[in-house]
């Protein structure tokens, strides 16, 4: 973790196994974006790979193993004690956050970048759902929230079911991401956004994903009225007043 000039750099940094999830990585990763959240100077985030990849999904080595659990209790115990918690507490960190796809995202990582506000991907970069026809089980760490909501039901089933790489290019013209840069660009300009980010008013970045997530179930009547409640607040602020 590296906060500088109000951006927090959070990067993965397993390289030798493409940054997949255990336990440890986890658990500094949450870490980490508590103190993001704590910083009053960091107004914006980015999460980003060591070395070739972004982030291969969980670490399926058997690192983890829970010997008097069955196969699918210790699964879903290690989401609800770790996998789950980490996607929440991006999701709800109060600050702008930005992905900075570096290589292949696969599995739980799809899930991972998509959660962040700004999902930008290197030309190199790849992502890739291998959890119905290669594992056998759906796609977890908030995939399954995201997907269908940024590129519909069709893609979504197509991308899940045949477990197929989507390069980075496909997955801006799809909608899947912001953009796709050049490879040696990628941080520049992800570096570059979080500093336009965290420059912003922050009050109505939180408010913003709010209105938005509720506009999901929310009717036309009753978007309409959070959107005159949401700006009464906003306007008496002193980022309008600015």
């Amino acid at each position: 973790l590296e906060i500088s000039d109000g951006v927090a750099l959070l990067r993965l940094n397993r390289p030798q196994v493409l940054n997949s999830l255990n336990e440890p990585l986890i658990r500094e990763m949450r870490s980490g974006l508590a103190v993001v959240s704590a910083d009053p100077t960091a107004r914006a985030l980015v999460l980003t790979g060591a070395g070739r990849g972004f982030c291969a999904g969980a670490d399926l080595s058997g690192g983890d193993a829970k010997p008097d659990l069955s196969v699918g209790d210790a699964v879903a115990q290690n989401m609800e004690e770790l996998f789950n918690p980490l996607v929440r507490d991006l999701y709800h960190l109060d600050k702008p956050t930005v992905a900075a796809v570096n290589g292949i995202a696969a599995g739980g990582g799809v899930g991972l970048a998509l959660t962040a506000d700004i999902v930008l991907a290197a030309r190199s970069a790849s992502f890739r759902l291998i959890f119905v026809p290669k594992l056998g089980i759906i796609p977890d760490c908030a995939a399954s929230f995201h997907l269908q909501r940024l590129i519909g039901r069709a893609r979504a089933l197509g991308m899940s079911m045949l477990g197929e790489s989507i390069p980075a290019e496909r997955a801006a013209e799809w909608g899947l991401i912001w953009s796709c840069v050049d490879d040696d660009e990628l941080m520049d300009e992800a570096m570059a956004i979080a500093g336009r980010l965290a420059a912003g008013p922050p009050l109505a970045f939180a408010n913003l994903r709010r209105v938005l997530a509720a506009a999901d179930h929310n009717t036309l009547e009753v978007q309409l009225d959070l959107e005159r409640d949401t700006q009464r607040i906003l306007g008496d602020s002193e980022d309008f007043l600015e």
